[in-house]
């Protein structure tokens, strides 16, 4: 059965009439003695109709005609009564009249939804003043999102719906099913004004929900960065970290999200242990798993490592191989060589060098950073040579009498450069050994 759209054959005669507002037919149906109580195919009777329809008049003939308490709380299909759908159209006079004509101020619909939460879902704030002076209960719950009326009022930004709610009561602290609070609802939206309210009333700007979010870690996360400084300026902590098994902090959101001018508010006043910490996760992580160069570009020069701590939650030994092991086309070019160039090359495994150089092959820009970088035999190369003496690099004889395998002395003396460049050593220079090449 639709529950949306009436059908005129299931409507009664009494029902019309009070849909169209029609005082005078509906004076003569009722004296005729037709029924006040017929529903259509959604259940609707000719009070709800009146009050849906703001027909003051026949509303008044109607509760009259039928003044039985059950009367004026009878509910369609989906649990509707005359004063959810009045209350839902902003009909501020029919509303006072169901209300003092007994119309319950906390009825529910079959989704718990109650007549205040409907006036604030559709910013009738003086219909929401009427329900609070007959008693509606300012804290009562929408069971299908868990919300209540100040959540729904800090999502939708209403002001001065916020400020009504706190005078008459609301629990700034109340959670939802999923232990979120309004100021993590102002936060996640972005409702700067709602959270600006929230705050000067006291509620709790460092509070959790069940996944240890905070309003600063879903603010970052969404970028909302006038929110972001409403938070940190108002106390709130960007140490404390959301999800534990995978710890998460906002500084770790923003660089995964590309949030820039957030990052750089949250860089000096997060803590740096969780860059090289041990059991935590470098934010630089985050930045090359969501793709974001320039949060990356902005965590190497603020000094966070590329050659962070192991990390179980993404499953690398270090930002640099999660930047080659990461899928090949989902990693930019950008971030290979942002990483590159802060990195220590040492720490790049035999796999992850060889598939660096495949990309390289089809990469201009990662190419021409390729060839500006040593080869990491070049650099044990240099290593090994700053070692020994002046005089000791100045003779052959003596790098040939270290205990070193044949190859290995002679690319100390960097004969495969000679031979590269077709230079050919006299006999003294091969006595003396070559200077020292860099």
């Amino acid at each position: 059965m639709d529950f949306t759209e009436a059908y005129s054959g299931t409507c009664s005669t009494v029902g019309l009439a009070a849909r169209a507002g029609n005082v005078k037919i509906l004076r003569k149906l009722l004296k005729k003695g037709r029924s006040v109580d017929v529903a259509d195919n959604r259940g609707w009777m000719p009070i709800h109709e009146a009050a849906y329809h703001n027909s003051v008049e026949c509303l008044q003939m109607l509760i009259h005609t039928d003044s039985s308490e059950n009367y004026i709380k009878t509910k369609t299909f989906e649990g509707f009564c005359a004063l959810h759908l009045a209350v839902s159209q902003g009909h501020w006079k029919i509303t006072q009249i169901l209300l003092e004509a007994g119309a319950d101020p906390n009825a529910t619909t079959l989704e718990e939804t109650t007549p205040l939460f409907l006036a604030v879902e559709n910013g009738q704030i003086d219909v929401l003043k009427l329900l609070l002076q007959h008693g509606a209960n300012v804290n009562g719950f929408h069971s299908m999102c868990g919300w209540n009326s100040l959540h729904q009022a800090s999502f939708q930004g209403n002001a001065e719906i916020i400020k009504l709610l706190l005078k008459n009561g609301a629990d700034r602290e109340c959670q939802d099913d999923f232990g979120i609070t309004p100021v993590f609802v102002a936060a996640q939206y972005g409702k700067l004004e709602s959270l600006n309210i929230l705050i000067l009333s006291g509620a709790n700007i460092n509070c959790q929900a069940s996944d240890k979010a905070t309003p600063l870690f879903i603010a970052a996360q969404e970028g909302h960065i006038k929110c972001v400084e409403l938070l940190l300026s108002s106390g709130a902590d960007p140490d404390l970290y959301c999800n534990e098994d995978n710890w998460q902090l906002p500084i770790h959101a923003a660089a995964q999200m590309g949030h820039t001018k957030i990052l750089d508010l949250l860089i000096p006043l997060t803590n740096r242990a969780c860059d090289t910490g041990p059991d935590k996760v470098s934010p630089v992580y985050s930045a090359v798993f969501g793709g974001r160069e320039e949060c990356l570009e902005i965590l190497l020069q603020n000094g966070y490592s590329p050659d962070a701590q192991m990390c179980l939650v993404f499953g690398f030994s270090s930002p640099l191989c999660m930047a080659f092991q990461k899928e090949v086309d989902s990693v930019s070019d950008d971030i290979l060589v942002f990483t590159l160039e802060f990195s220590n090359w040492k720490r790049l495994p035999p796999a992850v060098e060889k598939m660096l150089s495949v990309r390289a092959n089809s990469s201009g820009a990662l190419q021409q950073h390729m060839a500006c970088i040593p080869c990491l035999t070049h650099l044990c190369r240099l290593e090994i040579r700053a070692c020994l003496k002046a005089e000791h690099l100045r003779s052959d004889s003596f790098i040939h009498q270290l205990p070193l395998p044949r190859s290995l002395q002679t690319y100390l003396l960097y004969e495969e450069v000679l031979r590269m460049n077709e230079i050919t050593r006299p006999a003294a220079i091969h006595n003396r050994g070559i200077s020292e090449a860099t």
